[in-house]
């Protein structure tokens, strides 16, 4: 591990800029979603009423789990659909100064299911398959929708957790309006202004053709970026305008915008959890949840920092090698193979990091270049199950279960009927908490495995032997977890081939699982805990506000992440590190 002063300090201030945001962030959450007054009530509380009156939404009306689950997998439903039309007929539809065609059935239904999912997954190109109509009234709606239902399921379960004895976590309608017009659309108004500002276009214009100093034609393409790039980034969707995503200078231009687009992943994740102690009664509870997170993310950080700039020992050496009369490489000063110079080394790592610990995907650099150590934080804060503060709302509810599994082995410990914020565990949360937390690792690793012994599975492979692995697990870790991230290892993109069908069709189900098979048990498992009364605290309480349950919490997450997925990485990133620190190359 090799540290640098940029390097720890960027990720020091990233933090503390992060710090800031939780508090006053967390309240406006608040606000939002019990109904008091904000500061855009007088511009947006007509525009609310005038919604509800259309689509028939009594607002004061309350719903039980399973019709906020119902209503929820409904709208997401229709809006899978919509989005898979709209692409099927992007051609003859307006806005398409670069004469799109219409987009291929099975990428389509993909792409439709990705974007539904907040995964954002892309087995295209933006600028060379999508109209700006299709980017706008297609992708970028779903960036917002799949972003609020993340934070009102969150919201829902929150409820479940601190009231006591009801029936009803709330109106999903509501809960998904209320959050879209007061919390994502102003922000990303100011956001979009931002990023012009910083260089980000935004405009309907055709794709400009230029000649290079070299006396080659070039197309530079345009289109309304920086309105996409905004959600993009603030709900955790990652889904990029360009093919090269947040590494593309009209999406990225700036060390600046790197650092804004880094903190507004996030900002509402962290967030929420302020939201979440504050409506316990006991701002404790939330920082408890916190501090496990920040945690989880500063190790994380810190070594796909060290790993990267120690480099690879095999290219540290300028000279000839006498022995076999070859020139051997140079890394000065760490790693910087697909990475760009704007960023370096730190942005590039803490990036990678903080879109892996959320379920964002969006990259600035290529994974596949990172060194096996710095190439498996990302694949482990996936695996983790992306709850170090996490996507919008799913890294808290995601959390939440993981508390939950950690008060129940204390009460395990010391014979006692494991409680949380007063309320006692039994065997029925038990077994929902369980279901969740197996139903993602399970889908992940059985689907890798089907990718590494069928030949369309294998004939995308780019590398061999253990990089070859990490590739399919990574892909199918980052689809079934919603983050849409890739390791850029795998030929998906051929249209027709037989890998390009079978990653479509498996990931497009896996997507699916990962966000819809997740969230039902969690539903049920806050419907459940909603009903129960509050307990009160005696001598034999576990505190769940303090140190010592932050601490056993990240040890349940460290040790459910190890028991399910070391063996996958004793065959992927770690032998491969083992062969670069003994010089064998494949």
């Amino acid at each position: 591990m090799t540290f640098t002063f940029n390097g720890v300090a960027q990720i020091l201030v990233f933090f503390a800029l992060l710090l800031l945001l939780t508090k006053p962030l967390g309240l406006y959450l608040v606000a939002v979603f019990e109904k008091k007054n904000t500061w855009f009530e007088p511009v947006f509380r007509p525009v609310e009423r005038a919604i509800y009156w259309a689509c028939g939404v009594d607002e004061r009306r309350e719903q039980g789990w399973k019709a906020y689950t119902i209503g929820m997998l409904l709208f997401e439903g229709a809006g899978l659909l919509l989005l898979y039309l709209i692409e099927r007929i992007q051609s003859a539809l307006p806005l398409n100064p670069a004469g799109q065609t219409n987009v291929d059935p099975l990428l389509s239904w993909n792409t439709a299911a990705s974007f539904t999912t907040n995964t954002n997954w892309q087995n295209y190109s933006g600028e060379t398959t999508m109209s700006y109509l299709t980017q706008m009234v297609g992708l970028a709606s779903h960036n917002f929708t799949s972003a609020a239902v993340g934070i009102v399921l969150a919201v829902a379960v929150v409820r479940g957790l601190t009231r006591r004895s009801v029936q009803h976590l709330g109106n999903f309608w509501v809960d998904l309006t209320r959050c879209t017009l007061y919390l994502l659309i102003p922000i990303c108004l100011v956001y979009a202004l931002f990023l012009v500002w910083q260089g980000v276009p935004d405009n309907f214009s055709g794709y400009i053709q230029v000649t290079s100093l070299e006396g080659f034609k070039q197309l530079i393409p345009q289109g309304p970026v920086a309105s996409q790039e905004a959600i993009k980034m603030l709900g955790t969707n990652g889904g990029g305008f360009f093919n090269a995503n947040s590494a593309y200078p009209y999406e990225n231009p700036t060390p600046f915008s790197n650092l804004i687009e880094m903190l507004s992943i996030f900002a509402i994740p962290a967030g929420l959890v302020y939201f979440f102690g504050k409506l316990t009664g006991d701002t404790k509870q939330g920082w408890a949840i916190f501090s496990a997170m920040a945690i989880l993310f500063l190790v994380g950080a810190f070594i796909a920092l060290g790993a990267e700039q120690a480099g690879n020992p095999q290219l540290t050496a300028l000279g000839v090698n006498q022995s076999a009369n070859e020139w051997a490489l140079a890394q000065p000063g760490g790693n910087m193979e697909g990475k760009e110079m704007r960023f370096g080394i730190g942005s590039s790592t803490l990036f990678a990091t903080v879109t892996t610990d959320a379920s964002c995907g969006a990259i600035n650099s290529w994974l596949d270049s990172y060194t096996p150590i710095g190439g498996m934080i990302p694949l482990v804060n996936m695996e983790l199950g992306e709850i170090v503060y996490g996507g919008v709302g799913s890294g808290l509810y995601g959390m939440l279960v993981f508390a939950i599994l950690a008060v129940f082995i204390a009460g395990l410990m010391v014979g006692r009927t494991p409680e949380y914020l007063g309320k006692k565990i039994e065997q029925y949360e038990m077994k929902m908490a369980s279901l969740a937390i197996l139903i993602l690792p399970a889908f992940a690793l059985s689907f890798t495995a089907l990718g590494l012994v069928t030949q369309p599975g294998l004939a995308a492979i780019a590398n061999g032997g253990p990089h070859g692995l990490t590739e399919v697990l990574y892909a199918y870790s980052s689809m079934v977890e919603n983050n849409g991230s890739a390791f850029a290892g795998l030929g998906t993109t051929t249209i027709g081939n037989p890998s390009f069908v079978f990653y479509n069709w498996t990931g497009a189900f896996v997507m699916l699982i990962g966000r819809f098979a997740f969230v039902i048990p969690i539903m049920a498992l806050a419907g459940s805990l909603g009903k129960k009364n509050v307990v009160p605290a005696g001598a034999g309480t576990f505190p769940t506000n303090g140190a010592l349950f932050t601490g056993l919490l990240i040890g349940v997450i460290i040790i459910v992440g190890a028991l399910t997925f070391f063996p996958a990485y004793a065959l992927g990133p770690i032998v491969e590190h083992l062969q670069m620190i003994n010089g064998i190359s494949h």
